[in-house]
């Protein structure tokens, strides 16, 4: 007899759950639509095949120390100290880490307490003698509890979307780190490329005057005319513009690097000549993209967005669910001359509420379809930025493989001009040579020098750009959520229920 009622119990239970649901409004029809890419989709071996894998190769935390150059390092560190990008980034993740705050208090029990003290002077026409017709003062203490049981964790799943975006923001701020430091890695590149150039323009100037004093002894003896004389003054006069333009790109290379230290032109001045940065050849860690994935700030700040973004699905379903919450209130009310703790009345209540969203006016709906679509632009967003990281790293390999064949070329045609120069300048000493020849030769070495130069530049700079492509010294924690994980949450079982309910 006792199971019989119990079954019936839990039928009827059943029963008034199923009532429920069917009553809700309904979220049928409603799903995200987009899928994360699959890693193994992304082939990037033919493109690599060329080039060394290493297993260690993977950049440090501190990558820019293998230069070996404390200035470098130095300035590294004033600009993680002082960049104020750098400081909105920060902001920017303590603000979502005290608004996860924010929302994770709010799905617990609150407690408060008030008291205040009352004066009135009640008619006796309410309440006769002696208490009406006089005034006096009544005093107040209550407790008020509050606790929403969040049967179906849409409380929960809204402070996990909440920490969500705040690791996402902690990302972000480390690829701010990793960008801010391949910028001045860049910038101390330049800055070392504008005196490169200017000791070329040096270089070039001193030669235009040694050629310009060859000439005049030859126009003088009756070898060159004055026409020649008048083009390789013309030529010194170049020099000079070219040395003053070198001058002033120092500068401003070196402003540019203040910039990014956060510091005002003057800081520049102190800043001495940089060392070349070397430009050795950078193996390339193994088990790309896998690996890349989770070693990419920006690939790894997405895939948070995403997890929030199924997190806020789940929220909203939750409101579409019946709901149940309590509410407590207990206090003191002492009246005149009386402390609050000898009151001779007190209070309490117990209200627990049952909350059915029955019809909203397709406010509900329409706030899962935008939760729905924020999903897709977050999954789409991540597959974006995989695809990116992806040929991003095969396009600056490839830009590495190139700057190193032409340098070797470029390299070659500067030892020919070089013996090319001196030979046509001995000609051209010894009267055997003409004026047009070793011009030509001349320009020829110029051209050579500025090319090698930048091609140097050139290729330290593409290593540092590979370092940043491969997710600098990133390392993930240990908590990065899986996709899969995030497409369960986003397909809704809360939503497959309430469906199923409708139909019954």
């Amino acid at each position: 007899m006792h199971m019989h009622r119990s079954a019936r119990f839990r039928a009827t239970i059943a029963g008034f759950a199923a009532a429920l649901l069917a009553g809700c409004a309904s979220m049928h029809g409603l799903k995200p639509t987009q899928h994360a890419l699959d890693e193994s989709s992304l082939q990037s071996q033919r493109s690599l095949s060329s080039v060394q894998i290493d297993p260690a190769a993977w950049p440090a935390q501190d990558w820019w120390k293998r230069y070996n150059d404390p200035q470098l390092d130095a300035l590294i560190d004033e600009a993680l100290a002082g960049n104020p990008g750098l400081a909105i980034a920060d902001a920017r993740a303590r603000e979502a880490i005290a608004q996860a705050g924010v929302v994770d208090a709010a799905r617990k029990p609150s407690l408060s307490a008030s008291g205040s003290v009352a004066g009135a002077k009640i008619p006796t026409t309410l309440i006769p003698a002696p208490f009406g017709g006089h005034f006096g003062w009544a005093k107040y203490g209550i407790l008020d509890f509050k606790w929403d049981f969040d049967l179906w964790g849409g409380k929960r799943a809204a402070w996990e979307a909440a920490l969500g975006a705040a690791r996402a923001a902690q990302v972000e701020s480390q690829a701010a780190r990793l960008m801010l430091s391949a910028n001045v890695v860049a910038a101390y590149a330049a800055l070392a490329d504008a005196y490169a150039q200017r000791d070329l323009a040096q270089a070039e100037l001193q030669r235009a005057q040694a050629f310009g004093n060859l000439t005049e002894q030859r126009v003088r003896a009756g070898i060159d005319s004055k026409f020649q004389q008048t083009q390789i003054d013309a030529e010194i006069a170049d020099a000079q513009a070219q040395l003053a333009a070198a001058e002033n790109g120092v500068k401003s290379s070196g402003i540019a690097l203040a910039v990014l230290l956060g510091s005002g032109p003057d800081r520049a001045l102190d800043i001495a000549r940089p060392k070349p940065l070397p430009v050795n050849a950078i193996a390339l860690p193994s088990n790309l993209p896998a690996d890349l994935l989770g070693r990419r700030p920006d690939v790894v700040a997405a895939r948070w967005q995403v997890e929030a973004s199924a997190q806020d699905i789940k929220s909203a379903e939750a409101a579409f669910l019946p709901n149940i919450d309590i509410t407590a209130l207990a206090g003191l009310i002492a009246g005149p001359g009386k402390s609050l703790f000898q009151a001779s009345a007190s209070l309490y209540s117990v209200a627990p509420a049952i909350s059915l969203p029955i019809f909203e006016g397709g406010k509900l709906r329409a706030n899962l379809s935008q939760k729905d679509a924020a999903y897709d632009l977050a999954v789409a967003q991540y597959n974006q930025t995989v695809i990116a990281a992806i040929n991003q790293v095969a396009q600056r390999v490839d830009a590495l493989r190139t700057l190193d064949e032409e340098l070797e070329r470029e390299r070659a045609a500067l030892q020919s001009a070089n013996q090319a120069y001196e030979l046509s300048m001995q000609r051209y000493r010894g009267g055997v040579g003409n004026y047009l020849e070793a011009l030509t030769v001349l320009q020829q070495l110029i051209g050579a020098e500025q090319r090698v130069t930048a091609l140097q530049t050139q290729r330290a700079g593409a290593a540092v750009q590979l370092i940043e492509a491969l997710g600098g010294g990133f390392t993930p924690a240990d908590d990065v959520p899986s996709l899969n994980q995030a497409a369960a949450q986003a397909n809704g079982a809360a939503r497959a229920n309430n469906d199923k309910a409708g139909k019954q």
